[in-house]
C-alpha cells in the first residue's frame, strides 16, 4: 500500500517556506504522493490556492514524490486548457502528476466560471474521454456535447496518459459508480470502511461490462493524524490495508498546527508505518 500525505495548504496558507519545507520533507521521507484539493471560488470555504500553481511549485522543489490535484472540479473548466496545464506540469515534473476529477457542488462557483452545474456529471465523462485522447494522439479531431477539436493536438504531450482517478462524496451514487468502473484508472474512498465491499462489488461490475480488470483500478483512502479521530488512526490505517487499497493518504489538518507541527506529525508518522510499508 502506497502512503502519501495531503499537503496542509488551507493551514500554511501563504507560507511559501513552509510550502516548500513540508513537500521537500515528505519528498524525503518516502511519502509516495502529494495531495492538493481544488477550489476556484467556494464563499466561506476558507483560503486555498489553484492546486496546479501549487504543484507546479512543488514540482520544482522536489524530485519523486507523486504530485495529486484531488480533485479538480473538472466541468467548470476548459477542457482542452486543462489538458495542457496539466501535460505542462507532468512534462516539467517528469512524468509525477495523477490527475483526480469530481463535479464539485457549488453552484455559485459552476455560475463564476460560465459552466452548466447542472449537466456536470456528463460532461466530466466527455472530458474524461476527451483528456485522454489530448495527451496520446498527436492530432484529435472531436465532436462532443461540449468539447470540438478539429485537428488539433497538444506539444508537448505526457509520455503517457495522465492517470485519472474518480472522487465521489461519500457513497457515490449509481452513474458515479458506473463511472469509475467504465473510465477511471482509481478512486478515491470517501465511504466508510463497512460500506467499502458493496460499493466496490458495483464499481467491479461496472468494471467488467465494459471489458476491463476490475483489478487494474486503484484505491484510496484518508485518514486523519490529528483532531477528533487522532487516537484512531493506527488501527484506520491498518483497516484499510486490511482491505487490500493501493493508496493511502495521510492528513495533519485540523489540529491547529503550525508549520512546525504539521512536518512533526508527518514525520512521526511515516517513520511508524515504515516496517510495515
Amino acid at each position: 500500500m502506497k502512503v502519501g500525505i495531503s499537503l496542509p495548504i488551507r493551514e500554511l496558507r501563504d507560507d511559501l517556506g513552509a510550502v516548500k519545507a513540508f513537500a521537500q520533507m515528505a519528498d524525503g521521507l518516502g511519502y509516495t504522493h502529494l495531495r492538493v484539493p481544488d477550489q476556484v471560488l467556494r464563499p466561506g470555504s476558507g483560503h486555498l490556492h489553484e492546486p496546479l500553481m501549487v504543484l507546479a511549485y512543488v514540482a520544482a522543489v522536489t524530485e519523486r514524490i507523486e504530485l495529486v490535484p484531488s480533485v479538480v472540479v473538472t466541468p467548470a473548466r476548459q477542457t482542452v486548457l486543462l489538458a495542457k496545464q496539466l501535460a505542462s506540469l507532468d512534462v516539467m515534473s517528469g512524468g509525477r502528476v495523477r490527475l483526480g476529477v469530481g463535479v464539485g457542488g457549488s453552484a455559485a462557483e459552476y455560475d463564476a466560471l460560465g459552466a452548466d452545474f447542472h449537466t456536470r456529471g456528463a460532461r466530466c465523462e466527455e472530458q474524461i474521454e476527451l483528456l485522454r485522447r489530448l495527451w496520446t494522439e498527436r492530432e484529435v479531431s472531436f465532436a462532443g456535447r461540449w468539447d470540438k477539436v478539429e485537428e488539433g493536438g497538444l506539444d508537448p504531450r505526457p509520455e503517457r496518459p495522465i492517470p485519472i482517478w474518480i472522487g465521489a462524496s461519500g457513497v457515490p451514487v449509481p452513474r458515479i459508480l458506473r463511472r469509475i468502473g467504465q473510465q477511471a484508472d482509481g478512486w478515491f474512498v470517501l465511504c466508510s470502511p463497512d460500506q467499502y465491499d458493496p460499493i466496490k462489488a458495483e464499481i467491479d461490475a461496472a468494471a467488467q461490462a465494459a471489458d476491463r480488470d476490475p483489478t487494474d483500478i486503484g484505491t484510496e483512502a484518508g485518514v486523519a493524524l490529528v483532531g477528533a479521530r487522532e487516537a484512531e488512526w493506527r488501527d484506520r490505517v491498518a483497516g484499510w490495508r486490511a482491505k487490500g487499497l493501493s493508496h493511502l493518504c495521510l492528513r495533519t489538518l485540523g489540529g491547529g498546527l503550525d508549520a512546525g507541527g504539521h512536518m512533526l506529525v508527518a514525520r512521526r508518522a511515516i517513520e511508524e508505518l515504515a516496517p510495515a510499508d
